[in-house]
């Protein structure tokens, strides 16, 4: 298998055809192996267009289809002189994308195996601007804030007030918002007033962040 078409057959008509046309974007795609990303035994899986396993590190946790990530990436709009707290490290792929077009990216995972893994991985690909702490950030992660932009990779009922406490003047929260089976992709931009303005960019299933908000009980 010729790896490097299988990208380029990636980026082309995954990536492409959901609307990642930031050419910077599809760059990084080419540049950091997502499949240096993943357990050995999940390697051919990992230019799928599928949620990826990461298994037998987590049993149950699972990478975005690429897709999903290069599409965050894209429309958090990062500069490169920013502070991005990720909520949920993972395989540290993501992270990773992340680092590579903001400052400093704080990464925090609830799993102390996942954990290990991600910085693991982060640290044999050079990515020397992410931090991987352990710890729960169901509701954002207080040690390291302010932050230029937050990104939660599981899903919640509802997104947290105490989030928003966390971001800088004119900052942006990426959330999947909901329950099965309606859930949303949310990009909410903080103005320098304090308003947030909020954007459904894509509908998805995610399984639930661990410690995830809830919405209110319905009462008969």
């Amino acid at each position: 298998m010729n790896i490097e078409q299988v990208r380029f057959n990636m980026v082309e008509q995954q990536i492409r055809t959901w609307d990642v046309l930031d050419t910077d974007v599809l760059d990084l795609l080419h540049r950091i192996k997502r499949e240096d990303f993943v357990p050995p035994e999940q390697r051919h899986y990992a230019l799928m267009d599928i949620d990826t396993p990461l298994a037998p590190v987590s049993s149950t946790e699972r990478m975005w289809a690429p897709k999903v990530e290069a599409r965050v990436v894209q429309e958090l709009e990062l500069r490169g002189d920013e502070h991005v707290l990720e909520v949920g490290t993972g395989s540290g792929y993501l992270t990773a994308l992340l680092a590579a077009r903001a400052a400093r990216v704080t990464s925090i995972e609830i799993d102390p195996a996942l954990a290990r893994f991600g910085a693991a991985n982060l640290a044999r690909a050079g990515v020397r601007n992410a931090t991987v702490l352990t710890g729960d950030g169901a509701l954002g992660w207080r040690g390291e804030a302010p932050y230029d932009a937050i990104v939660f990779t599981g899903s919640m009922e509802v997104l947290p007030d105490e989030v928003f406490t966390q971001l800088k003047s004119e900052g942006t929260v990426f959330a999947i918002v909901g329950k099965r089976p309606v859930m949303s992709a949310q990009r909410v931009r903080v103005s320098a007033s304090g308003g947030r303005q909020t954007q459904t960019l894509f509908e998805t299933l995610v399984a639930p962040l661990v410690n995830a908000a809830r919405g209110p009980a319905f009462v008969f």
